[in-house]
């Protein structure tokens, strides 16, 4: 087993290698096995499913005062990724009034990581319950997310394997993020931005999103903005680009333009003709921007990812709480 990059993890299950051995073994001749490209995209593991149940609330000043997720995943015996909410995930150390649950339900289908193992099921659809309460608060996004972080520079975590959150790296690259994206511009009808951040692998990372909805409901995605820190200094700077815009695009690919079916248990598109590639065109992959900051350097290959915007976030109904008690936010299912 190679311990190189560009296996995206899929190295690390050996199902090859058992079916591998097992034709050997029939024929009692050593074997070499490749995978046609159908059995690659027929026959692949899958990123754990899982749903989010969300409930919140917003005091007199349009602030974040209760958060609950109720979390419901799928997991087996060999595979986890994706279905184990860390209760240091964000914005659990941020909120006083903060409660985490989730349920395992055990499942026979072939679970693998996808990139940004973990950090890709619950960045996005945490970012995205935020958005909505900041929608409900009547505050701008980035003023919302800025006073969610808080004050404090570091944030300690909790358990044997915890990771100090550096509220100053992370402010850092979403004023960052906004300023090189002209976040607060005037945009024609249609178009919209949004903005979402996480820390993942040890980088801090925020994307805003320039998108376009046609009359028919299209979506475009006109450019990626992305702000990194993951310290100093970039020792391959075209590489380090390189990283960032292939996150975009991966994480992008599974929300649009890709789409698979499955009857009878057997994925039907099998060749690129009918799951085409998600290239850099298509997906607008944008541009990056690294801050030079005096931490050292750390990895790159998987903090970009999480950070994907999740929607249209421009123009806000201007409204706020009435009286002083708490704002009920309705749940939301993701």
């Amino acid at each position: 087993m190679t311990r190189i990059g560009g296996g995206f993890g899929r190295r690390l299950s050996n199902d090859y290698m058992v079916e591998a051995a097992a034709i050997s073994q029939k024929t009692g001749q050593p074997v070499k096995l490749t995978w046609t490209r159908e059995d690659d995209l027929q026959h692949d593991h899958y990123r754990s499913a899982g749903f989010h149940f969300f409930k919140g609330s917003l005091d007199a000043q349009g602030k974040i005062c209760s958060w609950r997720d109720h979390h419901v995943g799928f997991g087996n015996s060999s595979n986890k990724i994706g279905s184990s909410l860390n209760p240091d995930e964000f914005p659990g150390r941020f909120l006083a009034n903060f409660r985490s649950e989730q349920s395992v339900l055990v499942s026979n289908v072939p679970m693998g990581p996808m990139r940004s193992p973990g950090n890709n099921v619950f960045a996005w659809v945490i970012q995205s319950f935020i958005d909505e309460l900041a929608h409900a608060s009547g505050r701008d996004l980035l003023d919302f997310k800025l006073d969610l972080l808080g004050d404090r520079e570091l944030v300690p975590g909790t358990g044997p394997r915890a990771q100090t959150y550096n509220v100053t790296r992370m402010k850092g690259v979403l004023k960052s993020v906004a300023e090189k994206a002209g976040w607060g511009k005037k945009l024609p009808r249609g178009q919209g931005q949004g903005l979402a951040f996480h820390f993942s692998h040890s980088g801090y990372f925020a994307e805003v999103a320039e998108v376009t909805v046609d009359r028919d409901g299209t979506l475009h995605v006109n450019k990626v903005v992305v702000a990194g820190d993951v310290g100093s200094p970039i020792v391959n700077p075209s590489g380090a680009e390189n990283q960032v815009q292939g996150a975009v695009i991966d994480a992008s690919a599974p929300r649009w333009p890709w789409n698979s079916t499955l009857i009878t248990g057997r994925i039907t598109q099998s060749n690129f003709p009918r799951l085409p590639v998600a290239a850099p065109a298509r997906c607008a992959a944008g541009r990056s921007a690294f801050l030079k900051t005096d931490y050292p350097p750390t990895g790159l290959g998987e903090p970009a990812l999480p950070a994907r915007p999740r929607r249209l976030q421009r123009h806000l109904r201007r409204h706020r709480p009435a009286a002083s008690a708490p704002l009920p936010i309705s749940p939301h299912r993701f």
